[in-house]
């Protein structure tokens, strides 16, 4: 057997863009492209990471197909559109990411469990519909590719919806109360940015592992939940 190339961690970032995220749209873009940037300026982290971007609402639209941002020269662009469907996103997490796990196999590489960083500004609008693919999206037994979920609120995304997203109780934040929502984007894409590099840089150490940095202004959510 061939020797790989090399262990990749691919990272998929799921943005809100429905609408109540219009009035933000700007920031959500920049922040978007600060990752992109971000990511291109640590080129031996980049070569560790495939990144995809994906904007949910009433479905998910690809902003970003899965990247090497060392040679990646397209930034990704938010749509704000319709509402926030969670299953949608659950749904379409359960074919992308073994397909895309699998190709990166084809390719010569060894694949770390994916990351996905989940941000939403509201609670989903199609109700408890998302709880059965996402059930079987985190259940490694059904889903041998089942990715860890960050998951982080802002707006009236409540902590409860956070941690019940999140794989684990520590990967859901919600950002504090009366915070401005265009900052607590912006927090969460530099933490996003320094949580991939951390990882990246993990992966040549002796213990590979998945590092999550608490965005500024943000807390656990599982501290608000039950207040």
């Amino acid at each position: 057997m061939s020797e790989a190339k090399g262990v990749l961690l691919p990272a998929y970032v799921l943005a809100d863009e429905s609408g109540s995220m219009g009035p933000y749209q700007a920031e959500l873009s920049n922040g978007l492209i600060s990752l992109c940037e971000g990511l291109r300026g640590e080129p031996m982290i980049a070569a560790k990471l495939r990144l995809a971007v994906l904007g949910f609402s009433d479905d998910v639209q690809v902003r970003l197909a899965v990247a090497d941002m060392r040679s990646e020269t397209n930034l990704p662009q938010v749509v704000i559109r319709g509402l926030t469907n969670y299953g949608a996103v659950f749904a379409d997490l359960l074919q992308r990411i073994p397909h895309d796990v699998q190709w990166l196999r084809g390719q010569g590489y060894r694949v770390h469990r994916p990351v996905v960083f989940f941000l939403s500004d509201g609670q989903p609008t199609d109700g408890d519909g998302w709880r059965h693919a996402h059930r079987t999206l985190t259940d490694r037994g059904r889903t041998p590719t089942a990715p860890n979920i960050i998951a982080c609120g802002i707006g009236e995304a409540q902590p409860q919806t956070m941690v019940e997203v999140a794989t684990r109780p520590e990967f859901a934040f919600v950002a504090k109360s009366g915070i401005d929502i265009g900052r607590a984007i912006s927090e969460f894409f530099y933490s996003l940015t320094s949580s991939l590099v951390a990882s990246g840089q993990a992966l040549n150490s002796a213990n590979p592992q998945l590092v999550v940095n608490r965005p500024d202004q943000f807390t656990m959510a599982i501290d608000e939940v039950g207040q």
